[in-house]
């Protein structure tokens, strides 16, 4: 008889664990999946698109029903999971229903912060986390409302993007002196403001919200400065919290998120975590890419396999607000390394490589992406460049040429 394996929350992650199982251990677990969205499972990145228009709302699904039904999966979504019994080996469900378990995986993903200032609660602010927000924004824009996004992130940036596609005016505030500073350095940052603004986006940086106006609801933002800038809404993307609190209330041992060792499990033998939620050695990554290693590494071990996570090396490589970005290892350059730069600002495109110890350690590119996936690799295979160093900056074929050379 098959093993009872619930999974609770219906993102990326979970559908991407159930296609790794379904590989490396079909039968073998009766699979129950709970997620609070009202919809099937599907590729999040694709909600600015879906807001800028680019795409339909049912084409960004990762798996049809067909798909979880073949795979046998009992599939529960608009369902809330409100309490974890680790004694009953017992997940409840709203409306006092409860699902048993033998093996438990927390994929609950994580929630956009919304900032503590005055006015945060007034009608007209928003988050941009999920496809119910979208709809919520497809409505602001469609009456040409002044929107003011709160967050040089990447989450802000698609916000803006989608929001001033689909015809608000949209000013973008930022905490910080540059865009997307965990992704990018200054003049890359740079670049990708000026390709930004081309697309009628105003950005206000160094910028702290100090409140918001209006009465009952949103006419205004105040900056710390003194600034003020009118707005119909307001939309929050200044960052992520995880959603900890089902495995705290149930006494499983969570820090920022919900702790997990190298085989994914929790402090609590046969609950796993994996994806948004989880703290891999003190890190929350908070992006697809470790989130889908860790489902195959975690299938893998589900599986009787012996697999183990020992991180990820991050990367970012999407196109933000329609331009082409990409960086990956140590951008920034440690000490003792060197960078390799090309520029060209009249075709919107930054170039740069860093080599630490005769090796490729870390890349960011703005505008032309097509080598990134080939940068990657180096940066994660640590393979010599030596042979192909003064050619690598103008991408994979010239270096080639030259290290066949």
């Amino acid at each position: 008889m098959s093993e009872p394996l619930v999974i609770i929350g219906n993102g990326m992650a979970a559908a991407r664990l159930v296609d790794e199982l379904s590989k490396v251990a079909l039968g073998r677990y009766a699979i129950a999946v709970i997620g609070d969205e009202p919809r099937l499972a599907y590729n999040r990145v694709l909600l600015s698109s879906v807001l800028a228009g680019e795409t339909a709302s049912h084409e960004i699904e990762l798996k049809p029903a067909s798909w979880w039904r073949e795979r046998g999966v009992t599939l529960k979504y608009n369902c809330m999971a409100t309490e974890i019994d680790i004694g009953r080996r017992e997940v409840k469900i709203a409306n006092e229903e409860s699902i048993s378990f033998s093996k438990l995986v927390l994929a609950t993903g994580s929630s956009a912060l919304r900032l503590n200032v005055p006015g945060a609660e007034l009608a007209g602010v928003n988050t941009f986390r999920d496809s119910r927000d979208v709809d919520l924004l497809l409505t602001l824009a469609a009456q040409k409302k002044r929107v003011v996004v709160v967050g040089g992130g990447l989450l802000g940036l698609e916000a803006a993007y989608g929001l001033a596609k689909a015809g608000a005016a949209v000013t973008l505030v930022h905490l910080m002196d540059r865009l997307m500073e965990r992704q990018l350095d200054g003049p890359a940052a740079a670049l990708l403001k000026s390709l930004v603004e081309h697309k009628g986006i105003e950005i206000v940086l160094s910028a702290s919200t100090a409140r918001i106006h209006g009465e009952g609801r949103v006419t205004g933002v105040e900056l710390a400065d003194g600034r003020q800038i009118e707005a119909d809404a307001v939309i929050f993307a200044a960052g992520i919290r995880p959603n900890v609190a089902l495995a705290k209330d149930a006494g499983i041992p969570v820090g920022r998120g919900i702790v997990i060792g190298d085989r994914l499990q929790t402090g609590i033998a046969d609950v796993y975590a994996i994806g948004e939620c989880a703290e891999h050695r003190g890190i929350c990554y908070g992006l697809v890419e470790p989130a889908y290693e860790q489902a195959r590494v975690l299938a893998r071990h589900l599986a009787g396999g012996d697999a183990a996570y020992a991180g990820s090396v991050v990367a970012t490589n999407l196109k933000v607000s329609g331009v082409g970005v990409f960086s990956a290892g140590d951008f920034l350059g440690a000490d003792g390394s060197e960078s390799l730069v090309l520029r060209d600002v009249n075709h919107g495109t930054y170039r740069k490589l860093v080599v630490a110890d005769g090796r490729l350690s870390g890349a960011v590119l703005i505008g032309d992406t097509a080598d990134a996936l080939w940068y990657l690799e180096l940066i994660r295979t640590r393979k010599p460049v030596a042979q192909m160093r003064a050619d690598m900056v103008f991408g994979r074929s010239l270096a080639m040429q030259a290290e066949a050379a």
